[in-house]
C-alpha cells in the first residue's frame, strides 16, 4: 500500500529531558513519550492522517521555528511496551488534545507545541492580564503560542497574580460564565469561525502534564492542567493603540458578525490585534485579528460588550459576500458540532448560540446593519435601571407564550430606530439589580432576571424549546417589519 508520510527529527537538550522522542497517536491524539539511548531523538512515524494535515508541517522558506525534516518514507503506529514505566520514569511533558482533535490544524498546533517542550522550552507567565497566560516558545525565541490553565483564570483560587479566591463552577467575572469555562469557549469560538472568516486563530483544549506551570497549595496534588492553546498571532499593536479610522471595514465586520453569534460579553479594544503592512499605512488599511474569546456563549442571555459599536465601519452596510455568508449560517448545524466536539459545553449555552444566530440572520437579511443589530442586543442603562436589550424584551414575550400556552400574550414589540450611543459602555460596567419582568405560572420553567442574569434557555423540555424558537422567530419578524415601515414611507 503507497502512503505519504512526513519523518520529523527533533534535537533535544540531555540537560533538560534526557533521551526523549514524542509520538502521536492520530486515534487517541495522545502523545506519549519514549526512551532512546541516542542523544538524538525521532519523532516516530504517523498512520491514517490525512494530507492536509501533513502539509501543515511543510516548513516555510522564511519560518524556522522548529528543527525539521519532512521526507515521505512509509507510515507505522509506534508503541512502546513499557511505555506506562517510561512515562513514571521520565515524568516527561505529555499533552492530550480533549476538543477538535478531528481538526487538522489543531492537531498541528498540538504538535508544534508538544515538540517545542520536548526540545525543553519552557512556559513563560505573561505579565499582562489578571489570569495566567503563558507565552510558549522554540529553542530560537520565536513564540509559537499563548497557553491559559483553567484553573488559573482572573478570580480562579489558583491564580498566580493572586486576583482570586473562587473554585472551579462558581460564577466568573460573568455572572453567565462559570469559573474555569472559559478554555471550552476558546476553542468553541474556533469551531464556529468557518473558513477562517473572521480570522480566529487555531485554538485547541488539551491537558497538559509534567509542565511547570503554577500551583497553589490547595492544587499541589493535581498531576495536570486542562488549558486553551492557542497560535501565536505576530502583530503589530493592539486596537486600543490605533483610532477606529485605521481598521478596514472588512475585518471590523467580520468579528463583529462573529461576536453577535457567540454573544461576546468582552469585545474590548485589547484583544483586537492588528497587522499592518508597512506599505499600507493609510486609513483603513490595517487588518484585526479577534483573541481572547473565554467570555463568549454565556449560559443565559447576557449583555454583551462590543467595542466596535460606536466605530465609523459598523454604520457601513454589510456587502453581498458578509450577507451571503450570514445566509449560509445554520445554528442548528453550529449546535450540533459544538455538541459533538464539546462535551463540557452547557446545552444552555449552544441555545443561546442558536437564539443569537437565528437573530442575526434576520436582521441582516431585514437591512439592519452592523451597529444597528449590536445595539438591539445591548442593554441601555442611561433610559432605565430594568431597560433590556430588544434581544431580551423578544425572548422573555417568547418565554411567556410557552409557560402559558392557553393564554398566550399579545405581544406589541416597539423597535426604536436610533444612531448607537455615542459614548460606550465599558466592558465592566457596573451590573444594576434589577426586579421580575414576568411571572410564571409553569414549576419546571421561569421567566425571570435574577440579579447580574438575563434569559434562560437551559430551563426548557426539548418540546418547549422548539415551541419557544417557533414564537421567537415571529416576533422577531413582526418587530423587524415595523422598524422598516417608517423607513420605506420617508423614501
Amino acid at each position: 500500500m503507497n502512503c505519504l508520510a512526513t519523518t520529523i527529527t527533533i534535537t533535544c537538550k540531555p540537560t533538560l529531558i534526557s533521551d526523549m522522542a514524542v509520538a502521536i497517536d492520530p486515534f487517541s491524539d495522545k502523545f506519549p513519550y519514549f526512551n532512546r539511548s541516542s542523544q538524538r531523538c525521532r519523532l516516530q512515524s504517523l498512520t491514517n492522517l490525512d494530507f492536509s494535515f501533513l502539509q501543515s508541517f511543510k516548513p516555510k522558506p522564511e519560518d524556522d521555528n522548529i528543527h525539521r525534516s519532512v521526507s515521505s518514507p512509509c507510515f507505522s503506529i509506534a508503541s512502546s511496551a513499557n511505555m506506562e514505566e517510561d512515562k513514571k520514569a521520565t515524568a516527561a511533558p505529555r499533552i492530550e488534545i480533549l476538543g477538535g482533535q478531528r481538526v487538522p490544524t489543531v492537531r498541528a498546533l498540538v504538535a508544534e507545541v508538544t515538540m517545542a517542550i520536548v526540545s525543553g522550552a519552557q512556559p513563560m507567565l505573561l505579565p499582562s492580564g489578571l489570569g495566567g497566560a503563558y507565552l510558549l516558545q522554540t529553542g530560537k525565541g520565536h513564540n509559537i503560542a499563548v497557553a491559559k490553565p483553567v484553573d488559573e483564570e482572573p478570580l480562579a483560587l489558583n491564580n498566580p497574580k493572586k486576583s482570586g479566591s473562587l473554585r472551579l463552577g462558581q460564577p466568573g467575572m460573568k455572572h453567565s460564565i462559570p469559573v474555569g469555562e472559559t478554555g471550552v469557549r476558546e476553542l468553541a469560538a474556533y469551531l464556529l469561525d468557518y473558513q477562517g472568516f473572521s480570522s480566529v486563530p487555531p485554538t485547541a483544549l488539551v491537558s497538559i502534564s509534567h509542565v511547570p506551570f503554577h500551583v497553589s497549595a490547595a492544587f499541589s496534588s493535581v498531576p495536570y492542567k486542562v488549558a486553551s492553546l492557542q497560535k501565536f498571532v505576530c502583530h503589530d499593536f493592539d486596537a486600543g493603540e490605533l483610532g477606529p479610522g485605521s481598521f478596514t471595514v472588512a475585518s471590523v465586520h467580520r468579528i463583529g458578525i462573529l461576536d453577535v453569534r457567540v454573544l461576546n460579553l468582552d469585545r474590548h479594544a485589547g484583544n483586537m490585534l492588528v497587522k499592518r503592512c508597512e506599505q499600507d499605512e493609510g486609513v483603513g488599511t490595517a487588518e484585526l485579528v479577534p483573541i481572547d474569546h473565554g467570555l463568549c456563549l454565556p449560559e443565559c442571555l447576557d449583555d454583551p460588550y462590543f467595542e466596535w459599536l460606536n466605530w465609523p465601519q459598523a454604520l457601513v452596510p454589510f456587502t453581498e459576500t458578509e450577507l451571503e455568508y450570514i445566509s449560509n449560517l445554520d445554528p442548528f448545524k453550529d449546535a450540533e458540532l459544538l455538541r459533538n466536539e464539546l462535551h463540557s459545553l452547557p446545552e444552555s449555552a449552544i441555545r443561546v448560540l442558536i437564539v443569537c444566530t437565528v437573530f442575526l440572520k434576520q436582521a441582516a437579511a431585514s437591512g439592519l446593519c452592523l451597529a444597528e443589530i449590536g445595539e438591539k442586543m445591548t442593554r441601555d442603562f442611561a433610559r432605565s435601571e430594568d431597560s433590556f436589550s430588544l434581544l431580551e424584551t423578544l425572548c422573555t414575550k417568547a418565554k411567556a407564550t410557552v409557560v402559558d400556552k392557553g393564554n398566550e400574550v399579545k405581544c406589541e414589540v416597539e423597535v426604536h430606530v436610533s444612531k448607537p450611543p455615542l459614548a460606550p459602555k465599558g466592558p465592566h460596567a457596573k451590573e444594576k439589580k434589577r426586579g421580575n419582568t414576568m411571572g410564571s405560572k409553569s414549576p419546571s420553567m421561569s421567566v425571570q432576571y435574577a440579579e447580574s442574569e438575563g434569559v434562560s434557555f437551559g430551563d426548557m423540555t426539548t418540546v418547549q424549546w422548539d415551541m419557544f424558537l417557533e414564537s421567537f422567530q415571529r416576533l422577531l419578524q413582526e418587530a423587524l417589519s415595523k422598524r422598516l415601515v417608517p423607513s420605506l414611507g420617508k423614501q
